[in-house]
């Protein structure tokens, strides 16, 4: 009787070790899960095309957003207290203003 006990409580202790391990993988599952149809519903995703830092704890940051049909650039100033939209450009017009840039010859 006392091995069949025994043999059934380092089942359980098992058991809670192995579904302590597991927790980690189901809390980023669950999250991934919640926060991917936010972004497919309306079909508007976000994506970072630079960061800048500025001090030790300030960036400018430039990020793109919004639907297909409405895509804008954001210049966003980033503390660790705040975001700060600074500037807000139609996706065209900024590509064509970077084009212009690269093109530019340097001062250098």
């Amino acid at each position: 009787m006392s091995a069949g006990v025994s043999s059934l409580s380092l089942l359980w202790v098992v058991l809670f070790i192995g579904a302590i391990a597991c927790l980690p993988w189901l809390a980023r599952r669950w999250q991934r899960g919640r926060g991917a149809p936010a972004l497919s519903a309306g079909g508007a995703g976000a994506r970072v095309l630079s960061s800048l830092t500025i001090g030790p704890q300030q960036r400018v940051v430039t990020m793109e957003t919004g639907s297909a049909e409405e895509r804008v650039v954001l210049v966003l100033g980033v503390t660790a207290q705040a975001i700060t939209c600074l500037h807000v450009l139609p996706a065209a017009s900024f590509a064509g203003a970077v084009a212009a840039a690269r093109t530019e010859p340097s001062l250098d």
